[in-house]
This record gives structure tokens, C-alpha cells and sequence, in this order.
């Protein structure tokens, strides 16, 4: 309404109001599509960040600040389906969060952080976000050892909307089912999991646009997920094949994946008694990933590689040889 139209109704004198000249009249701030695009380019930059420099606790911070500001954004003026995308948006930092945490090796406060992001993801009607929350919950629950709850967080990857139209989706989700099942000791199971793994990815269009946060899946993570499981199972030659052919399929600027690969095979080799050559490729972790921190994820495993190493070449000079060497920068890096 013009400042200026104000009328007495009942007397029908003009009132006059004082208004400052340069006032202008208040109006509710408008959330669009410029809102959801910014923030979008936010959380895909978090992304970039983690798969450079992995999980740590600023990444976790930053995350929960842009999740923070997406849910203060829908309660301003905004049609439906901008709110929508900003509660997705706000479910994918939090979900960032979580994983930023994982990576890092700091396990405790992630389950909350997925719980939240959920729920987020299902005010969002989001099937996509639903199926990265799941996948993280799976893989979470790996980390923790309860792998009753990481087959059961697998199979409600399985069950969504996404894995449902998404022959790439419905990969992802039956080899983390394998993963789960593998460490359950449940090898036949583990076994058809992986094999419904390869048939769904057979038939996904790997050129396709993606979801930022699965373009780290494909065939060669298959084949690492494929090396995961065989050596979980008792199988390293085959964990070992797996692990050459992922790191053959491997894209040169995914830095941590090969790093990552890269140590299952060296434990694929130690568990097939060859001391040497495991050691040696053991050492092409910390070659790889120079000059950056190693994720806590990576430290873990390059600790079951020592252990492994200790319990299976107790007094062999290769093997004291690598604790010397590598024992600080596993430990502390």
C-alpha cells in the first residue's frame, strides 16, 4: 500500500502519518531458485574439498552451517517446491557431515548426523538423498562392526526409489549388502549380493549425469568393493585380481580411491603370504597420498595391514623393516 493513502473512515479527516522519507515499506525477503543454486554450488564445493583433503572436522563444521541456512531459507517466503529442494539440500550437508566424520575415523557423532539427515530427506520427498543417507548409514555401521545393522542399512538402500529406477543406485546398494553379508561370515549370500552388484551396473549408462555424491561409483569401486569382500571371505587371489583391475579402471584424480584400493591389495598379497611384496606395495599408500593427510578410514586399514603383518611374519626382517618405516607417518599423519 502507498505510505501516503491512509484515510479516517469513520470521520473522513485525513490522518497524517509520519513516515521518514527514505523508508520503503517492508516486505517478506522472496527464497527462489537463485537461493537453491547457490547452496547447491555450496555443498558440490564441501564435496571437492573432502575429495582432496578427505574427512576432518572444519569440513563437518562448514557442512552443518550450509544445512543450517538451507532450513532458515524455507521457513521465508518460498513456493513448495523451493522449500522442497532446500530441505533436500539441507539433508545432503548434514549427510556431508556425517561422512566427513566416517572418513575421518571420528565415529560417534555421524549416527546422529544421519539420523537427522533422514529425516531431512524425507521432508524433502527426496528418494535420492534417502538412498546416500542409507549408504552412509551402511557404511557407517561397517566401521563400527555391526554388520547385522550394515546389511540391514543395505538392503533399505535397496528398497528405495532411487535403487528402484536406478540400475546404478541398485549396484551400490547390493555391494554394500556384499560388504555386510562378508563380514557376517555369510559367503554365499555375500557372494549373490555382489553378483546382482555387477548385473545392475551392466545395464547403467556410467556416462549419464549423476548426483554429486555418487560419482565416485563405477566399475572400478565395484571391483574394490569386489576385493573388500573376497578377502573378508578367504579369497585373496581373487581380492587381488579385483584390486588390479580397480586400480586399472580408476580415474587418475581420484587420489584417495587408488590409495584406498591400493592397501587392499597390499593385504590381498600379505594374506596370500607374499611379506615382501605386500610391504612394498603398502608403501605406495604413503607415496600416493604424499603431502596430504591420510583420512582416518585409510589409517584404520593400514592398521589391520600392521596387525595382519605382525601376526603373520612376527620375526621377519621385512616386517619389522615396515613398522620402522611407516609406523609414524600410519599413525600420525
Amino acid at each position: 500500500m502507498h505510505r501516503r493513502r491512509f484515510c479516517g473512515a469513520a470521520t473522513g479527516t485525513a490522518i497524517a502519518v509520519a513516515v521518514p522519507a527514505n523508508s520503503a515499506p517492508s516486505r517478506p525477503t522472496r527464497v527462489g531458485t537463485s537461493d537453491v543454486i547457490r547452496l547447491r554450488d555450496r555443498v558440490e564445493n564441501l564435496v571437492a574439498l573432502d575429495a582432496t583433503r578427505g574427512g576432518h572436522t572444519a569440513l563437518e563444521h562448514d557442512a552443518l552451517a550450509g544445512a543450517s541456512e538451507a532450513l532458515r531459507l524455507q521457513k521465508e517466503s518460498a513456493t513448495q517446491r523451493v522449500r522442497q529442494r532446500l530441505f533436500a539440500l539441507a539433508s545432503h550437508f548434514t549427510a556431508t557431515a556425517a561422512w566427513s566424520l566416517i572418513d575421518a575415523g571420528l565415529l560417534d557423532g555421524a549416527g546422529k548426523h544421519l539420523d537427522r539427515a533422514l529425516t531431512l530427506a524425507g521432508m524433502a520427498q527426496d528418494a535420492d538423498m534417502s538412498m546416500q543417507v542409507w549408504n552412509l548409514r551402511a557404511l557407517l555401521a561397517r566401521q563400527q562392526g555391526d554388520y547385522a545393522e550394515a546389511v540391514a542399512a543395505a538392503q533399505a538402500a535397496q528398497a528405495t526409489t532411487a535403487a528402484r529406477r536406478s540400475p546404478l543406485h541398485a549396484s551400490l546398494a547390493h555391494a554394500r549388502t556384499a560388504v555386510g553379508l562378508a563380514n557376517q561370515g555369510d559367503r554365499s549370500a555375500a557372494l549373490r549380493s555382489l553378483g546382482r552388484a555387477e548385473a545392475a551396473l551392466s545395464k547403467a549408462d556410467i556416462s549419464a549425469p549423476r548426483p554429486t555424491w555418487i560419482a565416485f561409483y563405477g566399475p572400478a569401486e565395484l571391483y574394490s568393493l569386489t576385493a573388500s569382500v573376497r578377502d573378508v571371505l578367504g579369497d585373496p587371489a581373487e581380492a587381488e585380481a579385483a584390486s588390479y583391475r580397480a586400480l586399472t579402471a580408476l580415474p587418475k584424480s581420484y587420489r584417495r580411491n587408488r590409495a584406498h584400493t591400493t592397501a587392499w591389495l597390499a593385504l590381498a598379497q600379505l594374506h596370500q603370504g607374499d611379506v615382501e611384496q605386500a610391504c612394498a606395495t603398502s608403501g605406495e599408500v604413503f607415496s600416493i597420498m604424499d603431502g596430504v593427510p591420510l583420512p582416518g578410514r585409510m589409517r584404520r586399514l593400514l592398521g589391520d595391514f600392521q596387525r595382519d603383518l605382525i601376526t603373520l611374519a612376527p620375526s621377519t626382517h621385512t616386517a619389522h623393516e615396515w613398522t620402522d618405516r611407516y609406523r609414524t607417518e600410519w599413525s600420525t599423519s
